[in-house]
């Protein structure tokens, strides 16, 4: 049973002024084209779909809006970094998100998926900088934890949470198992309880 049974898709904007109106609280999911984005979004709500996965990195093209409940939302950013596109359509991507991070008065904290074997990557550092300069809290799922032997990523999670220190708050998480998904969850929470 999902924890926001009301849950829905509210609209696609590839422009700022087709953003949803700047009111209530929102938490935008960001990551790399082939990090599980779709697939993080659709536990931590627990609907199936919700969230369309796609074997072809790099589908959501928009940033996605989603109402969980009373004036609270979801938004579901571009992929970036795999995506096989056009440069200008990757400028674009980057001046959406730019205009968004900058103006979005709503917004309460950054969900950053990350692929646990991966790691970081320069478009990582860039969202985070994005966030840093509207001083927005930032929570990093290492996904595809259960791709990974226990050891392997427990160092890792060791390895990120030092990279990154004070600058945001890091966590194991699993689609598949749904390791992860309890904090996930809290971690959500508090960002859209937050004052602004």
């Amino acid at each position: 049973m999902s924890i926001y049974p009301e849950a829905q898709f509210i609209k696609s904007a590839n422009a700022a002024s087709q953003f949803v109106r700047d009111e209530g609280a929102e938490v935008a999911v960001a990551g790399r084209s082939n990090a599980g984005k779709s697939s993080a979004i659709n536990i931590i709500v627990n609907r199936r779909q919700f969230a369309r996965t796609s074997k072809t990195p790099g589908r959501t093209q928009h940033i996605n809006f989603f109402g969980l409940q009373d004036q609270e939302r979801l938004v579901d950013l571009p992929g970036y970094g795999f995506a096989k596109v056009a440069a200008k359509m990757r400028s674009h991507w980057r001046n959406l998100m730019a205009d968004y991070f900058e103006t979005r008065k709503s917004l309460r904290g950054l969900f950053l998926i990350v692929d646990i074997r991966r790691q970081l990557t320069q478009f990582d550092y860039q969202m985070l900088a994005f966030a840093e300069t509207v001083a927005l809290p930032t929570h990093v799922l290492l996904t595809k934890t259960d791709k990974l032997k226990r050891g392997q990523a427990a160092k890792a999670l060791l390895e990120v949470r030092r990279e990154l220190g004070e600058v945001a708050t890091v966590q194991h998480f699993s689609a598949l198992t749904r390791q992860g998904e309890d904090e996930a969850r809290t971690r959500l929470r508090e960002m859209l309880d937050a004052e602004q």
